[in-house]
């Protein structure tokens, strides 16, 4: 997660509480990604340090565990630059320019210039975040599903540009003249007048192509079954992430950078403030019209945060104008505040002792470094760096 300071109800919705669940089930890694911050803010750094903070204690308060997941800072392990770097290597640009996030952000963010050869591969650092740990799985929604599918894309590139071969047994190719002849014909082998090429002759005629072909070339030969990539990363799944839709004040998706978010700290005075304001089924203009709850924003957060009762309650009420807006805001700003009290009540133990965040961050960078280092070293003896 980008570090932008204090979380609001959107991400707790769209991510922490799925983190939180996966946790218990999965070795989970978490990591304030500052450098991705930098692809699309670099010109402003000066609060960098307290938004690390102020999100990964809302990471605490919320319910991540670091004893039970590694939490991390990106920027303070190196290797992820380096393995970024390597990556690089080999990656075409093409796949970097088509990546529909990239062309998105291009045309939307006019207020500066993100035309920076950072920001046209930070789904390639991306990739050296996941790839880095070896993950399975990472937990997405559906709008980053292709940069997953582009770093399986780069894993597979990877491996094999370095992660050599195993090549099948004597006797186990397929009894294919016309193509042997034609293989063995463009690494020098000899070919008898029927055409027939020795086992031993095959092989070797397979490792001089794989030392010297392209990596099309290499998964061209693969795909005929004729041996198996021995790999150096796996390729990771998406987890989909099923997460509700959750508006903001004016209706939009909650997000900072609208100005409509409500925080995990604000009080309960800010909350019901805020509610007052929200937006509801534009339909709606007098006390005694009926209204439509599957067209209001604020219905969006009853049906998280309100119990089933009320829920109902509102949904019947509002339908057949027994209720307010006014006072359908009030009970849905009361729930949220209980919701939201004890995350606020655990944050305080941060709060008043804030070095616990960076010991917590300290001691998962620690974990990390171990992981990274260890994966590097097999990446570095892969590459044949000297």
């Amino acid at each position: 997660m980008r570090p932008t300071g204090k979380l609001h109800l959107g991400n707790l919705v769209g991510a922490l509480q799925n983190w939180i669940k996966l946790q218990e089930e999965y070795e989970s890694y978490h990591f304030v990604a500052d450098w991705h911050m930098l692809t699309t803010g670099y010109e402003n750094t000066l609060e960098l340090r307290l938004d690390t903070w102020e999100m990964v204690a809302d990471w605490l308060a919320c319910g991540l565990d670091p004893d039970k997941a590694t939490f991390f800072i990106q920027s303070r392990l190196p290797e992820h630059a380096e393995l970024h770097l390597l990556f690089s290597m080999a990656t075409p640009l093409g796949w970097l320019e088509r990546v529909p996030t990239y062309k998105e952000q291009l045309e939307n963010i006019r207020d500066h210039d993100i035309n920076t050869y950072g920001f046209l591969g930070y789904p390639l650092l991306q990739a050296a975040d996941i790839l880095m740990y070896k993950a399975n799985y990472v937990p997405v929604g559906e709008d980053q599903v292709p940069h997953v599918e582009f770093t399986r894309e780069v894993a597979r590139r990877f491996n094999l540009a370095f992660g050599g071969v195993t090549l099948k047994g004597e006797g186990d190719y397929p009894p294919d003249s016309s193509y042997w002849e034609k293989l063995a014909g463009s690494t020098g082998v000899g070919v008898s007048a029927s055409g027939v090429v020795s086992s031993k002759d095959k092989i070797r005629a397979i490792k001089d192509v794989f030392r010297e072909a392209s990596l099309d070339l290499r998964a061209h030969y693969l795909n005929r079954g004729l041996g198996k990539v021995l790999e150096i990363f796996p390729e990771p799944e998406a987890l989909l992430t099923a997460a509700p839709r959750l508006p903001g004040t004016d209706g939009r998706k909650m997000s900072k950078s609208y100005g409509n978010a409500i925080f995990l700290t604000d009080s309960r005075e800010v909350v019901s403030r805020k509610l007052a304001g929200y937006m509801t089924d534009p339909a709606r203009k007098r006390r005694y019209d009926k209204g439509n709850p599957d067209k209001c924003p604020v219905f969006d957060l009853h049906k998280i945060f309100s119990p089933p009762q009320d829920t109902d309650r509102v949904n019947r009420e509002c339908r057949a104008a027994d209720i307010g807006c006014v006072d359908c805001k009030t009970i849905a700003a009361g729930h949220l505040s209980n919701f939201l009290a004890p995350i606020q009540e655990r944050r305080k133990t941060y709060e008043t002792n804030p070095q616990k965040v960076w010991d917590v961050l300290e001691d998962g960078t620690r974990k990390a470094r171990a992981v990274a280092q260890a994966t590097m070293a097999e990446v570095r003896a892969a590459v044949k760096l000297p």
